[in-house]
């Protein structure tokens, strides 16, 4: 169980997030507000085989792209779930690093990935940095982590989480924790990572729930502007992120792992639109989807309900294949690739 001590525990008693003892969403909602049925639990337990694609994957291999450098500035790799590699004006950061067979706490059970990483750790290009957003399972892998962490990769996270860090052989000095709205900039001040709200919750164990806090990001350089958001619920907070630190070129959202048991601290694809629009629109890619069976749904359900609504309003939405490195300016519109995948 992790427990914040020391400077860790003035800075969190210092948040406004803070109190008695546990972090908290501004709103007060929380994982438990609605417990799931039985018909819930009984699709959870054995309706798995709608849940998981029967055949592979299109996997793309992103390492001759990576070899030369973006020409609009902006290029994302989706390399699956929440695990992105952004390159932004020549700045490279990753997003909650996953590389494990699955996001449990054990190796021999639990959501297992549908498809293979499109590469190995050991063969990404040099990063500047290492974005985390909160300690849940299927977001922070410990083999990923001391992996990273003997590459001497800077680890930018949210206020508590660099226990887990340091846990997981990251020096203390390759860790910045953030509370929300606080910034830190990386590559000699060519981008800034600022750490903004979202409405979710944190723990891996039955006695640790919100020890640690949860951010989504603003990635900002001089040129663009562009926004991460991890695990969220709606929240009006959303709109507060888009006025301070909008307009986004590009927002990553996410669309999966959703079920009304679970609705105030997972969007789903409608509430992801709605979501979309109230930071302010420009270019949605779809995140938290198509690797982990974390939910009730269908395993190409999100994308497919995404594109549906979105069509009347004429959202742009790009959706590469795993592995594919992608310029958004440069691409016009999503390719439902799953489409092709047996299910």
């Amino acid at each position: 169980m992790v427990k914040l001590t020391g400077a860790r525990l003035a800075r969190a008693m210092a948040s406004k997030q803070f109190r008695d003892g546990k972090f908290h969403n501004t709103s007060g909602a929380t994982a438990d507000l609605e417990g799931p049925s039985g018909g819930v639990m009984w699709d959870f337990f054995f309706g798995r085989r709608k849940r998981v694609p029967k055949g592979p994957l299109p996997i793309v291999n992103p390492l001759d792209t990576w070899k030369t450098e973006p020409s609009s500035g902006l290029r994302l790799t989706w390399l699956g779930h929440s695990t992105l590699l952004v390159e932004i004006d020549g700045v490279r950061l990753l997003t909650d690093p996953v590389w494990c067979d699955r996001a449990s706490p054990v190796s021999f059970a639990g959501p297992k990935r549908f498809h293979p990483v499109p590469v190995s750790i050991d063969r990404l290009p040099t990063l500047d940095a290492v974005v985390l957003s909160h300690d849940h399972y299927d977001h922070l892998c410990p083999s990923s982590i001391r992996a990273l962490a003997q590459r001497r990769v800077p680890f930018v996270t949210s206020l508590g989480v660099g226990t887990r860090l340091e846990g997981f052989g990251v020096p203390r000095g390759d860790i910045t924790e953030l509370d929300w709205w606080e910034e830190h900039s990386i590559a000699n001040g060519a981008l800034k990572i600022t750490a903004t709200p979202a409405q979710h919750f944190s723990g891996r164990g039955l006695r640790d729930r919100n020890n640690t806090l949860w951010s989504s990001f603003v990635l900002s350089t001089s040129k663009r502007r562009v926004f991460y958001s991890a695990d969220t619920g709606p929240t009006n907070e959303l709109a507060e992120i888009a006025a301070k630190l909008g307009p986004f070129e590009l927002i990553m959202i996410e669309i999966g792992a959703w079920h009304p048991s679970w609705g105030s601290i997972h969007l789903g694809p409608q509430r992801a639109l709605e979501a979309f629009f109230q930071l302010g629109g420009g270019t949605l890619l779809p995140i938290h989807w198509g690797t982990f069976d974390l939910a009730l749904h269908l395993w190409d359900e999100p994308p497919e309900t995404l594109l549906a609504l979105a069509k009347p309003s004429g959202a742009k939405i790009v959706t590469p294949m795993i592995g594919q490195a992608i310029e958004p300016s440069k691409v016009e519109g999503p390719n439902p690739w799953w489409r092709a995948v047996a299910t």
